[in-house]
């Protein structure tokens, strides 16, 4: 009896510990993906001043931005294979300290082709955080709140992508760019011993019961290869990631690198009031995170509608920018970058959940990685594309011109139309039945 009666106390208070504990360790990867957020849009802000002071033109410029995103793309299967045979803390620690010392070269280049270097080595450090943060999460919170813990992740990435606007104006303003990356650079350090010292890739890695834990099938003894095949022969997971690569060109492109180049030399905003007005991308992807999940799931109960929905908006957002490139209000450029953050941005939240939804839950980690290279993919082809046709239309005292904007959005109308092709070509996945 006194042995039940210990049992009955100790299980609340472990139940207690874990619920605790699991919200402290999101905090701390929360943290992590708020740096990931960062690094990804900081060029935006501070390009015009990268510009001058590395004697870069359009194309460089965009090569650089761009450079984060080839190895971020190229990481996402790797990160999955590290976070289940390695470990999601390990990986995330080491890679930190790549993102780190990538943030420092950046801070520190002499000239253009070493802070690509730099920009590389940042990307290929946190490209290593969301896929293993994911696994993370599916270990301390149960599949029926990880859509939701996928929402607010991604509304923490909208904290990242708020700080890389106004604060980095102003950290700009007061310390230079360079020192700006180089405080961003310790701060991922200070990171890196957090996670070492804070996260645990399961609840029974520190002597707490696992509610969640799945006991593994027959399916996860697929090998890489059989399961990489699987993926990509299912037809229904094509579309999504054409939609991926071509709804994320647009974001990453104006919001990870153009957006400030083309408020400052179009409409003479200086470094802190374009800041402020790319803030509101920020504070899109920060409301439309939770709610893009929430919206598909109970209201329109399709994630095939929400994505077409979202796709509609960025094709209007495009549209306005393409016939109005030099003649919006403030008022209306503001509102264009909050309907960016939280339609074409947040709206991956669906498009993960939609795919993850196509194929056994026991797949999960490898699809993730597969279709999370096709966003950063887009990011990586069109920011140096875009530089290369504002280079290619001229330059004025000011910047770049009209026109070559205009251009520059006529491609970014075209990349809309792509992803609404592929956002109606989709199959309905809430409901559908996977061989488990």
């Amino acid at each position: 009896m006194s042995n039940l009666f210990a049992a009955g106390i100790t299980l609340p208070r472990q139940i207690s510990s874990r619920l605790y504990y699991r919200w402290l360790v999101f905090a701390v990867l929360s943290g992590g993906y708020i740096l990931v957020y960062f690094h990804r849009l900081s060029p935006a802000v501070v390009a015009v001043d990268m510009m001058r002071d590395l004697q870069a033109g359009g194309t460089l410029l965009g090569l650089l931005g761009s450079a984060y995103f080839y190895p971020y793309a190229l990481m996402q299967l790797p990160a999955g294979l590290l976070a289940d045979s390695w470990g999601a803390r390990r990986t995330i620690t080491l890679f930190s300290i790549v993102a780190f010392s990538g943030a420092i070269i950046l801070g520190l280049a002499p000239n253009v082709m070493v802070a690509i270097t730099g920009r590389v080595l940042v990307g290929l450090g946190v490209a290593m955080l969301f896929v293993p943060t994911l696994k993370v999460l599916t270990e301390w919170f149960s599949p029926q709140e990880f859509a939701s813990m996928t929402g607010l992740l991604l509304a923490m990435g909208g904290v990242g992508s708020l700080i890389s606007a106004t604060p980095l104006a102003l950290l700009t303003d007061w310390l230079g760019w360079r020192s700006a990356f180089v405080v961003v650079g310790v701060l991922t350090l200070v990171l890196a011993g957090l996670v070492w010292t804070i996260v645990r890739d399961r609840p029974e890695d520190i002597g707490m019961e696992n509610p969640h834990r799945v006991e593994p099938i027959a399916a996860t003894e697929m090998n890489l290869f059989a399961g990489v095949r699987k993926v990509f022969s299912n037809r229904a997971f094509w579309p999504l990631a054409a939609w991926f690569f071509f709804q994320s060109a647009v974001f990453f492109s104006f919001a990870g690198l153009w957006g400030g180049p083309y408020l400052s030399q179009v409409y003479g905003f200086d470094r802190s009031g374009a800041g402020e007005v790319l803030s509101m991308l920020a504070i899109g992807l920060i409301c439309g995170g939770p709610m893009q999940s929430w919206f598909s799931t109970r209201i329109l109960h399709s994630r095939k509608l929400a994505i077409i929905l979202s796709s509609l908006v960025t094709l209007m957002l495009t549209g306005i920018l393409l016939t109005c490139t030099d003649s919006l209000s403030t008022p209306a450029l503001a509102s264009i970058c909050f309907l960016f953050g939280a339609f074409s941005a947040a709206s991956v939240v669906v498009g993960f959940s939609a795919v993850k939804e196509l194929y056994p839950i026991t797949m999960a980690g490898t699809v993730i990685g597969l279709v999370n290279l096709f966003p950063f993919a887009g990011g990586a082809v069109f920011q140096p594309l875009i530089g290369w046709v504002l280079e290619h239309n001229g330059r004025t005292a000011a910047g770049f011109t009209i026109e070559g904007y205009q251009q520059a959005f006529l491609l970014l109308v075209g990349c809309s139309i792509a992803a609404l092709v592929g956002a109606l070509a989709m199959q309905e996945t809430i409901g559908r039945k996977t061989d488990q």
